[in-house]
């Protein structure tokens, strides 16, 4: 929903407020460029203008509203809103508030939400509010009875006064906040293709940081079907990062995962996620990286149990990130679906298979050490050097 005529994209972002000016504009730059990234890629027109708190998308009326929601999908967005450009006049003001509330108020309570950047303008937020309310009041009497509630309203006029510009909108689209994507070091992400590790993928590309897939071939284990999905999750995960390199390391696993099936069965994932881990590593070395994004959470598998999750820790020097650290699986689930994951994650794992009948929750790493293959870690490292990088 827009105003008639709206030309412009309101994008605003929130945590760049609480930056220096020195990184806040190396992060406004960084946005900028993510949203004409993401603009392109999506075949939508529209220009990028870095203002310092708000920049803007100008585009055409019949675009506005796919601008809108594209910007939206930028990492460091809070949110967006298709709006009409006017000039910094009262009047004009008045005018586009009455204008929009004929095409688009058609009962219920209104409210207007006033603010102003300029305070060299000789009016208030508070006279744009009240006189602007009046506007839409007059330009909708003779159809229904208006009904104002600043509260809870049925719908509201946002109005924004700037230097050179003020702007009209009614519609807000949500984005998913944190900071633009390439501020922060890259990172490595175990993709495995099941729910939770794209989701922790998202969740670090959210604070900045570019990921770079990594996907452990099982073999026999995996199969088709478990790469296939690992690989559509990285491909929906990079509709959100057109311009960074999202091709996958994939690492052969099979003949690893073989010898853990014939020759552990306490412990057998345990060291299953150390082999996971020490690839990472080399691979984070190989790439740049600086880090390990799992998607792992407290208690919500036996490999995951506080005590588990120090002594698999422990197979790399990196440090390794778990966004989803305290989620819920309804909450892990219910973030899958919001950013297009979740249908792609549902098929069976091939590490379910991989699995023993009795469940390590305690382990002890010297124990651990003693019961595994002496040359897990070796292995490790030389199926990531042999890793190939694929398209996902």
């Amino acid at each position: 929903m827009h105003p008639p005529g709206a030309d412009t994209v309101l994008v605003r972002h929130g945590d760049l407020n609480t930056k220096s000016n020195t990184v806040k504009r190396r992060m406004v730059n960084a946005l900028c460029e993510n949203l004409e990234a993401l603009l392109e890629d999506r075949s939508i027109p529209g220009r990028v203008e870095e203002g310092w708190n708000r920049p803007l998308v100008r585009t055409d009326e019949s675009h506005v509203e796919e601008a809108a929601e594209t910007a939206a999908d930028a990492f460091g967005v809070v949110s967006t809103s298709p709006a009409l450009s006017v000039t910094p006049e009262k009047q004009a003001i008045l005018e586009a508030l009455a204008e929009t509330a004929e095409v688009h108020y058609d009962g219920g309570a209104f409210a207007i939400d006033a603010r102003r950047a300029n305070k060299n303008v000789p009016f208030t937020s508070h006279d744009i509010a009240t006189e602007g309310g009046t506007a839409v009041w007059e330009a909708v009497e003779d159809e229904f009875e208006p009904e104002v509630d600043l509260d809870e309203p049925d719908l509201s006029f946002g109005v924004e006064v700037r230097d050179e510009e003020a702007y009209v909108y009614v519609d807000r689209v949500d984005g998913p906040g944190g900071l633009p994507l390439g501020s922060q070091a890259p990172m490595v992400a175990m993709i495995s293709g099941g729910i939770d590790s794209p989701v922790a993928a998202y969740e670090a590309m959210k604070r900045g940081s570019p990921v770079i897939p990594v996907y452990v071939d099982l073999g026999d284990y995996g199969g088709i079907d478990h790469e296939a999905r690992a690989m559509e999750t990285v491909r929906t995960l990079s509709r959100y990062a057109t311009d960074f390199d999202m091709r996958v390391y994939r690492v052969p696993g099979g003949d690893t995962v073989d010898l853990l099936v014939e020759t552990m069965e306490e412990g057998r994932m345990l060291s299953l996620r150390r082999f996971f881990y020490r690839a990472g590593e080399v691979i984070a070395e190989r790439a740049g990286a600086y880090g390990i994004v799992t998607g792992e959470a407290v208690g919500q598998k036996s490999s995951q149990t506080a005590r588990n999750l120090a002594v698999t820790s422990r197979a790399t020097d990196l440090p390794i990130h778990r966004p989803l650290l305290t989620r819920d699986k309804q909450e892990i689930v219910a973030m899958a679906r919001e950013i297009g994951t979740y249908t792609d994650s549902t098929i069976d794992a091939g590490c379910n298979r991989v699995a023993p009948d009795r469940a390590e929750t305690n382990a002890r790493l010297e124990r651990l050490l003693e019961i595994e293959p002496d040359d897990l870690l070796e292995r490790a490292e030389e199926a990531a050097t042999n890793a190939e990088l694929v398209e996902p």
